[in-house]
């Protein structure tokens, strides 16, 4: 990604998680650690918001000087307010939900397996559900990232607030890096397109 502005009709990427060091390697940051992979690619820096509680970062997906222009947002919010952000950015920048694309942890898909979509339920993810509010549509894009649910009868919500086991962390690299491509292929490839690559694709 080259950092640029000049183009109209940008896509709002947004990566979920919590704030604060207590959660940057959970499960329910998996969306931020995406989001901080497409920046180090391309060797921007994220900066406060203008009227929104997040950080921000703007540039291109694609070739250089003929790229998609996006904005890359991770809330400072909880998870759980994660819509307020999300809606603020969307006015900010004239953003239609269309062309936001949310990437989040997602329990009911197995751990290292990408799945995409556009609208639908919530699943109950919290995080969602307050977007949805805030937009007031369930019309938008979701990279869902899967972490898989918690073994037996454990606690879902200690599952996604808990890190990665070593197990999953010696491919967790590669999992982050196949979202960020997905990212990149639902805004330049469309989601169809996308879905026929990243849904085929076997669990590592």
């Amino acid at each position: 990604m080259t950092v640029s502005d000049r183009r109209p009709g940008p896509h709002l990427v947004v990566g979920l998680g919590n704030p604060g060091a207590r959660y940057a390697a959970t499960r329910h940051n998996i969306g931020q650690m995406v989001l901080d992979h497409i920046a180090d690619a391309g060797g921007g820096r994220f900066g406060a918001a203008r009227r929104a509680e997040a950080v921000v970062l703007e540039g291109r997906l694609g070739l250089p000087g003929a790229g998609e222009r996006v904005i890359l947002a991770k809330p400072t919010t909880y998870m759980n307010v994660s819509g307020g952000p999300v809606a603020a950015l969307a006015a900010y920048y004239d953003v239609p939900p269309q062309r936001v694309v949310v990437v989040h942890d997602e329990v009911d898909i197995p751990f290292d397996t990408i799945r995409l979509k556009a609208g639908g339920g919530e699943g109950g993810h919290n995080g969602l559900r307050d977007i949805t509010r805030a937009l007031g549509t369930k019309d938008y894009l979701r990279v869902r990232v899967g972490v898989g649910r918690p073994p037996g009868r454990a606690d879902t919500a200690d599952h996604v607030l808990a890190p990665f086991t070593a197990t999953e962390r010696r491919t967790l690299e590669l999992l982050i890096s196949d979202a960020a491509d997905a990212v990149e292929a639902v805004i330049l490839e469309g989601l169809t397109a996308a879905q026929q690559r990243f849904h085929s694709r076997e669990t590592r």
